[in-house]
């Protein structure tokens, strides 16, 4: 199913919760909403499912206007951060919950539930537990029974909140390529929303950032971390540095001084971002330099923290990615030029 969302605003009370949001989500598609807390994600789910109604705007459903439907009428499969399980009902009974509630008129026959249920709990690698209540299972299993209850209506589109919010890392890792996998052999479009970027970088086909109400960027994994197209995503994916600097005639310069980069594309001033991992260590006098103020160990390399001086008193704080063996003692001046990096003017 096709989703397509043309210009929504919703404001509760006089705050602006979306600004005239637009997307166009491909049949099949799982689309992971990123962003910081407040940006509107979990509302434009919820604008989704129809939880919520937009104070301006549509959301279509393939060429069906979905915006005045009602919840039942989208068909909208939903899981929750906190599974929202029924704690009387047993796993099948849980999962056959949408089904059994449905009008008469559009109720399958029992057997034809029992089977689906059946055919979910295969599904979702739970089958044997179909008798044991929500308190006698994992949190990842629980998830999974969420999922296969969300799952068991036939949804148009299904809506995961922050499903895996509640669950040590480890769980998560695994909930993750399960979900991945998952979601491939059925093929529905789904929206995932979460503020972990690991997880959306490896689950979604694409990723939307998302910052006060609005999209700053749409775009696969790599798209989003290797060509991030504001300050705002180059900062909020992956860790990163910043340092004002100027471009003239393409040669960049920190306080003056050239840095060993050219980048003819651009000019003014304005900031240079770069990764920890995008440098390289030098001798040369062209390039940044700063002291040492800490140094960590990161799997098979190590953090190096620095001061740069800004030239008003005022140190830049950076991190740098450099070899195991390189002498990082507190207080040592260490040389290095970005390798990668994206200049934003202004």
């Amino acid at each position: 199913m096709d989703v397509s969302i043309r210009n929504i605003r919703k404001e509760f009370g006089k705050f602006p919760a979306l600004h005239g949001l637009s997307l166009d989500i491909g049949s099949g598609e799982l689309i992971a909403l990123l962003g910081p807390s407040g940006s509107g994600k979990t509302t434009l789910l919820r604008l989704i499912a129809g939880l919520e109604q937009p104070t301006e705007g549509q959301i279509f459903f393939g060429k069906e206007d979905a915006s005045l439907k009602s919840v039942q009428e989208r068909n909208i499969g939903f899981v929750f951060q906190h599974y929202a399980l029924f704690r009387h009902m047993t796993v099948a009974d849980n999962i056959a919950f949408g089904l059994k509630v449905r009008p008469k008129a559009t109720r399958p026959p029992a057997s034809e539930i029992r089977k689906r249920v059946s055919d979910l709990l295969d599904m979702v690698q739970l089958s044997g537990l179909e008798k044991r209540y929500p308190s006698q299972l994992s949190g990842g299993q629980r998830q999974r029974v969420a999922l296969a209850r969300a799952m068991a209506i036939e949804p148009s589109v299904l809506l995961l909140d922050e499903p895996f919010g509640a669950l040590d890392a480890k769980v998560r890792k695994e909930l993750r390529r399960w979900l991945r996998e998952f979601h491939d052999r059925t093929g529905h479009t789904t929206f995932f929303v979460t503020h972990d970027q690991e997880e959306a970088l490896e689950l979604a086909d694409r990723v939307v950032v998302m910052s006060q109400g609005k999209v700053e960027q749409v775009g696969t994994a790599d798209d989003v971390y290797d060509r991030p197209n504001s300050p705002f995503v180059f900062s909020f994916i992956g860790e990163s540095s910043h340092l004002p600097v100027t471009v003239k005639e393409g040669t960049i310069s920190y306080l003056g001084q050239p840095i060993g980069i050219r980048d003819a594309g651009v000019e003014g001033e304005g900031t240079l971002f770069f990764r920890p991992q995008d440098v390289a260590l030098t001798t040369d006098t062209a390039a940044l330099s700063g002291k040492v103020t800490a140094s960590r160990r990161l799997a098979g390399t190590r953090i190096a923290e620095l001061d740069i001086s800004s030239g008003n008193g005022v140190a830049h704080h950076i991190e740098i990615e450099v070899p195991l063996e390189a002498e990082v003692a507190i207080g040592k001046e260490l040389s290095f030029r970005p390798t990668q990096w994206k200049f934003f003017r202004g």
